[in-house]
């Protein structure tokens, strides 16, 4: 087994939240990270499967991504849906203006709160209109309902602790690892950054940043090392 002196986890953020409803192991329910990494490493993007009435869940950036992909690989109709207003959304007004220039259509304040299923499979999502009051963001009790023939979840990225194998496990905390100012880990030699990271902000500028950290200090130990 060979043995390093340092190692820097830059695992990502692999997973992506559940929407918490009923049937939402159906077919047509996917995550939209899944589907970028496919989309991404195919060569044959005509064999990729394209919806017709797409919806996706979320407001960053991975929704924007997924939404305006799917329109270029030929779906018909597709909504992003966003539980909060414009002002709150995670993504810039320059990417929700490429969502629009690309015919995706914009949806705020309103989340989901039924999959409507047929044999199995997907044909409709229901969502609650939500309003920003004092004590939070409330539903209305006002409904209304989008067909959907596919629908990408996209409400938020989370670690995939397997993907640190079996021997890397650091201290976790709110789904994202624990690092220093110099970026290193609560295990001795092991160093992490970008979005896995507590702090990560899904930039690829930050996450440069971190590795530049990292280095400086995993330089710093292997020159002590040395000379000890």
């Amino acid at each position: 087994q060979q043995q390093f002196d340092a190692v820097f986890l830059a695992a990502g953020l692999g997973g992506v939240n559940a929407l918490g409803l009923e049937d939402e192991q159906a077919f047509g329910v996917e995550d939209a990270v899944e589907y970028i990494a496919e989309l991404r490493q195919t060569e044959h993007r005509e064999t990729l499967s394209v919806g017709h009435n797409i919806i996706v869940i979320g407001g960053g950036m991975t929704a924007i991504d997924i939404a305006v992909q799917s329109k270029l690989l030929g779906a018909q109709n597709v909504t992003i849906v966003y539980r909060r207003d414009q002002q709150a959304m995670p993504a810039s007004e320059f990417e929700q203006n490429l969502a629009q220039t690309h015919n995706v259509s914009i949806k705020f304040e309103a989340a989901p709160i039924r999959l409507f299923t047929q044999d199995g499979a997907l044909h409709a999502v229901e969502f609650e209109k939500m309003q920003q009051t004092d004590s939070g963001i409330n539903g209305t009790g006002e409904t209304f309902r989008l067909t959907a023939d596919r629908v990408f979840k996209a409400i938020g990225q989370t670690l995939v602790e397997q993907d640190l194998g079996n021997q890397l496990r650091p201290q976790i905390e709110n789904g994202r690892i624990v690092v220093d100012e110099q970026r290193r880990t609560t295990l001795d030699g092991v160093w992490a950054g970008g979005d896995c990271v507590i702090g990560g902000n899904n930039l690829t500028v930050s996450a440069v940043q971190d590795g530049k950290l990292a280095a400086i200090s995993i330089d710093r130990m292997l020159r002590i090392e040395e000379d000890a």
